[in-house]
């Protein structure tokens, strides 16, 4: 039996821009953001809405490619798109970006061509893609949490190499590092924010709280609001409205140059909602009211940000480009990955130890003799 819906109400402490129609409203909590708002050119604006736009159609694609059994598996971004393109948008191009395993719009912002995404859902790949090629963009990673020690691991060594003298003191790199609400409750999460705040990594706690940690409601996860766990640490703490892009943006920019100016991490929590399934081997009907779905459509950011451009005198030529952008890039995706071929069995023995094992071994040399027994025709 899933459980009934509320819809919260309108919060001040939370940092928004625009109301959920789009109008220009900034909440008590935004003002001191507003600066940075008002420096952003049509054309930033623009780049906001079209980034939204064409993952949204990269992302409906790739679900529908994994319902065709072109992939193994699928974790759809639908809904938090907002949340990503302002984070990564707010980035430097040196910084380090550490993704967990739905930011598909934060990874391709930053030069990941889409079809490695792909290939590591098919299971072509182990990685993906090299973060030094990619403006830093390190791995996907798909064990809950693990990725918040990396990055606090390598905000450390940014501290250490400042200490020593041993980095290149014309460069300032800040860390951000992506997590969800579920991920939140990972030891490995605390763990990193301890390391953050004692060693005052230049670093960017990122929490999109999408409402659902699968199954499992956020309420039940945490009795409190879940920027508080942030502040527990010393680690200054920020809630902001996830399907506001231009939110994301500013109270991104503005913890990042924080970290990197020396004052240690910084934690937000983007309130977003996930539209979609966890993974495409998921049934979020099983667990939420359609009453909760609807609710948080009528806030969908794409939507939100297209009416205030339109207040703001965009053309109908201009949606027309993007939603054909969008079109475009998502039949190229359908293109390539037909493209790709069958999964080599072999690839699984690959990478699982740095040398040679006879167990490993052994199995390959099995799996080998069955498959060449099964092409044989053999029972």
């Amino acid at each position: 039996m899933t459980p009934s819906f509320e819809a919260p109400a309108p919060d001040p402490d939370i940092v928004r821009v625009l109301a959920d129609d789009g109008t220009f409203a900034p909440s008590a909590a935004a003002e001191r953001y507003l600066p940075l708002i008002d420096a952003l050119a049509d054309s930033d604006l623009e780049t906001f809405y079209r980034d939204m736009v064409v993952v949204r159609a990269f992302d409906r694609q790739a679900t529908n490619l994994q319902r065709q059994g072109q992939l193994a598996l699928w974790p759809p971004s639908l809904g938090q798109e907002a949340a990503q393109v302002g984070s990564v948008r707010a980035a430097r191009a040196h910084d380090h970006i550490f993704p967990s395993y739905r930011e598909h719009v934060v990874a391709t912002t930053r030069g990941v061509d889409p079809i490695d995404i792909i290939r590591l859902m098919r299971g072509l790949t182990h990685g993906g893609w090299n973060p030094a090629e990619h403006q830093n963009t390190h791995l996907y990673t798909l064990v809950l949490g693990a990725q918040t020690l990396h990055a606090t691991g390598l905000g450390m060594g940014l501290v250490f190499d400042r200490r020593t003298g041993t980095g290149d003191p014309d460069t300032d790199e800040a860390v951000m590092v992506y997590y969800g609400d579920g991920a939140s409750s990972q030891g490995d999460v605390h763990e990193a924010m301890v390391f953050a705040a004692s060693y005052r990594t230049p670093q960017v706690f990122f929490l999109q709280n999408n409402q659902w940690a699968i199954s499992v409601p956020v309420t039940t996860q945490s009795r409190v609001p879940l920027v508080r766990r942030g502040e527990g640490y010393g680690i200054p703490s920020i809630r902001l409205d996830g399907n506001d892009v231009l939110a994301s943006y500013a109270v991104s920019k503005t913890a990042l140059d924080e970290a990197r100016a020396g004052d240690g991490p910084r934690a937000i929590e983007a309130l977003t909602y996930r539209m979609g399934a966890h993974t495409t081997s998921d049934d979020p009907t099983k667990y939420r009211t359609s009453e909760e779905e609807q609710s948080w459509l009528r806030r969908d950011p794409i939507a939100r940000m297209r009416a205030y451009l339109e207040s703001r005198g965009a053309s109908a030529a201009f949606f027309d480009d993007v939603d054909a952008e969008g079109a475009a890039y998502a039949d190229d995706v359908r293109v390539r990955t037909n493209a790709l071929g069958d999964i080599p069995t072999t690839i699984m023995f690959d990478h699982v130890y740095s040398d040679a094992h006879t167990l490993v071994a052994e199995q390959q040399r099995w799996l080998a003799e069955y498959d060449a027994a099964f092409e044989g025709g053999a029972e």
